[in-house]
């Protein structure tokens, strides 16, 4: 008798929760069913002022095509396979570059901001590199290293180190020394201590400075694409721009568009995998 009014007061517990819950799950599906028809809305609305902008004469058709006829000169040459050759060089350079600058500016600002007295002399000259447009030192790689794509590659990671250098920096000065005190008194030490505190708890920061320096990378490829490429989407805009194929040319600057959104996308999942494993991890 017991048993069975234990398992009825159970069962109408069960059930008026899952009342509960019902509503709230109700709410949460229809506020995000919400935000993605404004986020559409937007996107759409824009898309047919492009389209009716130059139709109805708002705009001159010269310098402004129609989607229409930006999306057929888009397929156009991805049907041709020339645009795929572009995005090809244009991704190799552009991984190239960021894959180097996180390579070096992960480890060497997390070893400047061990020495807390080396990270506040430096920060100042960091500061200054990070404001100076990597743009306008182009004629000075083409003049080191030529016309070539070790000065295309060099310069797009030295666009994108100083983002990644400074907020590692930043981040690991960040991390609660009373953090740090109480693992080092149980005998972690050393590179431990990195792998197993600092690291995880700059990680945050560090991933800040990496998305910098994706949109970094693709701004500064584009510009050195314009130099003397002989493929790229820079070059294919460029071109296109030369030889008066309007079309072509906003299919390329969408086809910028549309990467620079993918790889940023990208480092905004692989962020929320890495918080995911910080978390787990506690």
């Amino acid at each position: 008798m017991v048993s069975t009014l234990s398992r009825s007061v159970s069962t109408r517990t069960t059930v008026e929760s899952a009342a509960v819950a019902t509503p709230k799950q109700r709410n949460r599906v229809v506020g995000s069913a919400l935000k993605i028809a404004k986020k559409s809305a937007v996107i759409i609305a824009f898309l047919a002022l492009w389209q009716l902008a130059p139709t109805l004469g708002w705009v001159d058709k010269t310098f402004l095509s129609p989607l229409t006829e930006v999306l057929h000169a888009w397929w156009g040459l991805a049907e041709s396979g020339e645009l795929w050759i572009d995005v090809r060089a244009s991704l190799a350079r552009s991984l190239s570059g960021f894959a180097i600058a996180i390579a070096a500016g992960v480890p060497l600002g997390l070893l400047i901001a061990w020495y807390r007295g080396l990270a506040d002399a430096v920060t100042p000259l960091l500061t200054i590199f990070l404001n100076t447009a990597a743009v306008a030192l182009l004629p000075v790689f083409v003049l080191i290293l030529g016309i070539g794509e070790t000065s295309k590659i060099a310069i797009i990671a030295y666009a994108c180190f100083w983002p990644v250098l400074y907020n590692t920096i930043s981040g690991a000065k960040n991390v609660d020394p009373l953090l740090i005190r109480s693992v080092q008194s149980l005998g972690v030490k050393g590179p431990r201590l990195f792998q197993k505190v600092i690291l995880p708890a700059a990680l945050p920061t560090i991933f800040t400075g990496i998305r910098l320096a994706g949109a970094a990378s693709i701004l500064v490829l584009i510009t050195t694409e314009l130099v003397g490429a002989k493929a790229g989407l820079g070059y294919l805009i460029s071109s296109a721009q030369f030889n008066f194929q309007i079309p072509q040319m906003y299919a390329g600057i969408v086809t910028v568009a549309a990467v620079g959104v993918g790889f940023n996308q990208t480092l905004v999942w692989l962020e929320r995998r890495v918080s995911r494993w910080r978390v787990e991890s506690r």
